[in-house]
C-alpha cells in the first residue's frame, strides 16, 4: 500500500465492482473488425432500496454470459481537501447531492467501457471518506450493469443506458437498511447515521432522486422482486443473443464457391503474388512480409512440418525460426541517426530505434515459442499474453484471460508503444482479429502493431488486411489454401488440449442433430462428439503449441 495518502487496507475498501467471467469472451465485433457497443443498464434508487441486491440478483442469473461487470456510482466521489474530510468525519458533508459525484470522470469511465475500451476507475474509501490514489483496470464487459443513487439524474448518463430501472422501496425500510449496513460496512454509529439520515439523504431523495424515477424504463420493487429480475434477464439475454457475432466459417470459406462475398470486405485477388510453400502462386495483401524463401529457411520449415520430428528437435528449431522471423520484424520499426562514442575515443554514426517502448504479446500457447525468439533478440523486451481458445460447439475463438504490460494498461503510454503479436500461425484470421482489437480497445494505434507468426493463409492475410489495413504481418512461410478437415476427438497433438489453440480452431461434431442442438445451447451438455472439423493450413505444421510443450 506503499504511496497512498492514508493508511486503509483494500478490506477496507468497498468493492462493488464485480467483473464476472465464464466460459470466455466471444467475438465483439463484426468482420471488419468493428466492435460492437456493450449492453449497459442503468439501477437508480434511494440509499439502501435494494439496488445492489438487484444487480446482484441480475449478474447471477447471467452466470452464462461472459464478462458481466457490476459498476458501482460510489467509486466516482470527488477527492476531499482536508477541511472535507473533517467534515465527513463528523457525519457533516454531504455525500447525497449530485455535485458530489465526478459526473463528467463517470461519464467518461462508462462511455469507455461500452465502447469495449480499457478504462481505469477511482478507487473511494468509505472508511476514510476519501478517493485514494490507486486506480481499478477494467477491460472486456459484454453486460456493464450501473448501480446507484444518482444513476438516472445526469442526462450525459442516461443517454448511455440501454435499459433504465428505479427500484422503489418504503422510506422505513431503506432507513433501517441504512442503519444495519453503516453500522457492520463502514464503522458508523447510529447517532451520526439518523443525523446524517434526516439532514442529507431523505432530501436527496425527494429532490434528486425519487424525481429521477420519471426516467425508468421500468420500476422493480426493492423486495420480493425475483418476477422482475427474471423478467430483466430474459431482456438481456434476447438483446445479447440479437448481437452475437458468429463468422468463423465464413472467414474459413472466403475465396471458394461457397462463400457469399460481403462489399464491405476486399476480394481476394488484392496485393502482391507470392509463391506458396507448395510453389503455387497466390496473392497476398502489400502489408504482408515473408521471410525470403532460402535454403536454410525451407530446411528449417521441412523440419517442423515432419511428423515423425522430435520434440527436443522441433524445439531447437522453432526457436531458431521465431529468433529469424523477429529480426525481420525489427527492420519494419522507424529508426534514427544516433552518434556514440567507441572505446578507443572514437566517434561512430549508427541508427537507434525511434520506439520509445516496445512489448511482445503471446497469444497463448502457440505464440509462446515466439517469446524466446524475441528475448533473444531484445533482451529486456517487456511481455504480456492473451488466452484466446476455441469453443468446442462453434470454432469461434473466446477470449479467456489478458495479462498485459502497464505500457498498454495504460491508454497515455499505449497510444506510442509498438506491440509485437505473437502466434504460431494466421488460419482463419478469427484468432489475429481477436487479438488486434484486444490491443486497440488499450489505445494501440493500428501503425504500431505488427504480427509475428510461423504460417499463414492467404485468407487469413485478407481477412487481417480487410479489418485492419494498417496491420503488418511478418511471416516464415504462406500456405496454398485453407481447408476444413475432419479429425478423431483424441487428436491434441494435431489439434491442441482446448479443442484448438488461437487459430487452429476446431468445433465438436455430435452424433445427431439433436445432441448438436443441445451442445449450441449450452458449454455443460453431456453429448460425447465423435469428430472435430478444424480449418487447416495447407501444408501445415500441426498444432506447434502442443507439439513444443510436448502435451
Amino acid at each position: 500500500m506503499a504511496g497512498l495518502p492514508y493508511s486503509v487496507s483494500l478490506s477496507q475498501v468497498r468493492k462493488d465492482e464485480i467483473l464476472q467471467h465464464s466460459h470466455g469472451r466471444a467475438p465483439w465485433y463484426d468482420m471488419t473488425g468493428t466492435p460492437n457497443q456493450a449492453y449497459v443498464i442503468g439501477i437508480a434508487g434511494g440509499s439502501a432500496s435494494g439496488k445492489t441486491s438487484v444487480a446482484e440478483a441480475i449478474l447471477k442469473s447471467l452466470n452464462n454470459i461472459p464478462t458481466v461487470l457490476v459498476l458501482s456510482q460510489d467509486s466516482f466521489y470527488r477527492k476531499h481537501n482536508e477541511e472535507e474530510i473533517k467534515l465527513a468525519f463528523q457525519n457533516d458533508l454531504d455525500l447525497d447531492h449530485p455535485d458530489a459525484i465526478d459526473t463528467g470522470l463517470f461519464v467518461k469511465c462508462l462511455r469507455d467501457l461500452k465502447q469495449g475500451k480499457a478504462t481505469e476507475i477511482p478507487v473511494y474509501s468509505f472508511k476514510d471518506h476519501q478517493r485514494l490514489d490507486e486506480t481499478k483496470y477494467l477491460y472486456g464487459a459484454s453486460v456493464i450493469i450501473v448501480e446507484g443513487i444518482m444513476t438516472l439524474t445526469d442526462p450525459g448518463l442516461r443517454d448511455l443506458y440501454d435499459l433504465k430501472v428505479f427500484v422503489n422501496a418504503d422510506s422505513d425500510l431503506m432507513l433501517a437498511r441504512r442503519i444495519r449496513r453503516d453500522v457492520r460496512e463502514r464503522g458508523r454509529d447510529v447517532e451520526g447515521i439518523l443525523d446524517q439520515y434526516l439532514r442529507f439523504v431523505k432530501r436527496a431523495y425527494d429532490n434528486f432522486i425519487q424525481p429521477s424515477s420519471r426516467h425508468a424504463d421500468i420500476i422493480v420493487p426493492g423486495f420480493q422482486n425475483e418476477v422482475s429480475v427474471k423478467l430483466l434477464v430474459t431482456h438481456i439475454q434476447q438483446q445479447l443473443d440479437s448481437r452475437a457475432m458468429r463468422f468463423r466459417n465464413e472467414l474459413g470459406q472466403r475465396g471458394t464457391a461457397q462463400h457469399t462475398r460481403r462489399q464491405s470486405l476486399e476480394p481476394l485477388n488484392l496485393g502482391k503474388e507470392i509463391t506458396s510453400a507448395t510453389g503455387s502462386k497466390v496473392r497476398v495483401p502489400e502489408t504482408t512480409v515473408v521471410l525470403e524463401q532460402t535454403n536454410q529457411l525451407r530446411g528449417i520449415l521441412t523440419i517442423l512440418r515432419n511428423k515423425d520430428t522430435d520434440r527436443s528437435t522441433f524445439i531447437f528449431y522453432a526457436d531458431r525460426l521465431s529468433s529469424l522471423v523477429v529480426e525481420r520484424s525489427l527492420q519494419l520499426l522507424p529508426y534514427k541517426e544516433k552518434t556514440v562514442i567507441t572505446p578507443v575515443g572514437l566517434e561512430a554514426c549508427g541508427q537507434e530505434m525511434v520506439a520509445r517502448d516496445l512489448v511482445g504479446i503471446t497469444i497463448l500457447r502457440s505464440g509462446e515459442p515466439f517469446a524466446q525468439g524475441l528475448r533473444r533478440v531484445i533482451q529486456d523486451v517487456k511481455l504480456g499474453s492473451l488466452l484466446i481458445q476455441s469453443d468446442p460447439a462453434s470454432g469461434e475463438p473466446l477470449l479467456f484471460h489478458t495479462s498485459l504490460p502497464q505500457s498498454i494498461k495504460k491508454r497515455e503510454l499505449a497510444k506510442n508503444t509498438v506491440v509485437f503479436l505473437l502466434d504460431a500461425q494466421v488460419g482463419t484470421g478469427a484468432a489475429a482479429l481477436m487479438a488486434i482489437r484486444v490491443m486497440l480497445d488499450h489505445g494501440v494505434r493500428q501503425k504500431n502493431i505488427v504480427f509475428l507468426t510461423f504460417l499463414a493463409a492467404p485468407q487469413g492475410l485478407t481477412t487481417v488486411h480487410a479489418a485492419f489495413p494498417a496491420i503488418r504481418i511478418v511471416t516464415a512461410s504462406v500456405g496454398a489454401k485453407l481447408e476444413e478437415r475432419e479429425f478423431p476427438v483424441q487428436a491434441r497433438v494435431i489439434l491442441g488440449t482446448a479443442a484448438g489453440d488461437a487459430d487452429f480452431g476446431a468445433r465438436h461434431q455430435f452424433q445427431n442433430s439433436k445432441s448438436s442442438k443441445r451442445s449450441n445451447a449450452s458449454h455443460g451438455d453431456t453429448a460425447e462428439p465423435k469428430t472435430q472439423q478444424a480449418w487447416v493450413i495447407s501444408p501445415d505444421i500441426g498444432n506447434p503449441g502442443s507439439r513444443y510443450f510436448g502435451v
